[in-house]
């Protein structure tokens, strides 16, 4: 099937074409511009709809999926036209991702065209065969979702798996990374929710003393369902949001597209259709402006998606530096600068989470290799 995509016309672009692309979109966030001359670095691509879990964190608990795949037109269409700007694609969404059985293409796909890619995972298909073919691939990121160091509070938030099966399938897939010396990077990650919230020094005590984990991370739920009252009051709209002028995108597996993975959650519209326009309309549609606009006057909270919106808005000077770098080298930044903030080495407005919220101090984020711990948020 490869063959097929790599008979397609395109072109890698130069390094040189998406700095440029960066450059633009850093003038346009920072002039404010409502309508920009450049494309997302980032997007959020769902190549499944497909779940073999039920959690009761997840959108799909609300928002019923079908059982499909993003077919190759759209994916190929996605990938093509955002090439010359794209830098990072997150293969994931409402689906699982090893339930799509061209996966793998999905990530050389995208590879033959210069984008880095990462996948998240219930660890469920992540037996020793599938594991050796990821670390083979060209895949750059993963992050291994397990929440909570408990058989019960693993098992109540993903229900259908079993806590020592994905357990194990993680420590062996951590363990072939690290024996086999690949530079792939391998997040395990928890959701700090209700029923595993004093479980974090467990968890990380485990996670971090696995060969071949790079980083553990404790986040804060960020889908509003087990805490529908959060979101940013009108008086947090101190900056306007980040995914509006850098992306990520979030492409639904049938094609349609929303500003961010948050708005499809919070019952928000398409902006468009892949394949029913070029994607620099989409991008710069009249609703995509209209955001724009109400952010930067500080009247977001007047959009009723990012009212009830979860994710942390960062402090335009980190917006900015997430633009001056490529994509790939901001995920591998972001940690640090999180552990920073966390520990009062920078100020505190870089990160401001919505509130309510979590107790921030809990939160955490270390670094497997040197066990560094620090307190964490979400993610640009």
């Amino acid at each position: 099937m490869l063959q097929g995509f790599i008979g397609t016309r395109h072109l890698v672009p130069h390094p040189s074409m998406r700095a440029w692309n960066r450059v633009k979109l850093l003038w346009g966030y920072v002039a404010r511009r409502s309508r920009l001359s450049a494309q997302p670095v980032e997007y959020i691509v769902e190549t499944t709809a497909k779940c073999n879990l039920y959690c009761p964190m997840c959108p799909r608990e609300t928002h019923k999926q079908p059982k499909e795949d993003m077919t190759d037109e759209v994916i190929n269409r996605l990938v093509e036209e955002s090439g010359r700007a794209a830098e990072h694609m997150m293969l994931i969404g409402l689906g699982e991702p090893f339930m799509d059985a061209k996966i793998f293409d999905r990530i050389e796909y995208c590879a033959h065209h210069n984008i880095s890619t990462l996948l998240s995972t219930n660890g469920t298909f992540l037996d020793e065969r599938t594991s050796a073919r990821l670390l083979d691939s060209s895949l750059e990121h993963i992050t291994l979702s397990f929440d909570g160091s408990t058989k019960e509070s693993f098992e109540y938030y993903r229900k259908g798996a079993r806590f020592e099966k994905v357990r194990d399938n993680f420590v062996r897939f951590s363990r072939m990374k690290h024996e086999r010396g690949a530079k792939m990077q391998v997040v395990v990650q928890m959701v700090r929710m209700e029923r595993n919230g004093g479980e974090v020094e467990d968890f990380v005590r485990f996670w971090s003393q696995v060969p071949g984990v790079d980083q553990v991370r404790i986040k804060e739920d960020e889908t509003n369902l087990m805490r529908p009252d959060a979101g940013h009051a009108s008086s947090e709209w101190k900056y306007p949001c980040h995914y509006l002028w850098r992306g990520p995108m979030y492409v639904k597996q049938s094609g349609d597209v929303y500003p961010c993975c948050q708005s499809y959650m919070l019952d928000g519209k398409p902006v468009g259709h892949i394949g029913e326009q070029p994607l620099e309309a989409i991008w710069n549609s009249a609703e995509m402006q209209r955001m724009r606009k109400l952010h930067v006057s500080g009247r977001a909270g007047e959009i009723d998606i990012c009212s009830r919106c979860c994710t942390t808005i960062p402090h335009p000077l980190l917006v900015a530096g997430s633009l001056i770098f490529h994509g790939r080298t901001v995920r591998r930044l972001l940690p640090i600068i999180e552990r920073l903030t966390y520990f009062s080495k920078l100020p505190r407005r870089l990160l401001r989470p919505p509130t309510p919220q979590l107790a921030a101090a809990e939160l955490v984020q270390i670094s497997a290799a040197t066990g560094d711990q620090g307190r964490g948020s979400g993610n640009l």
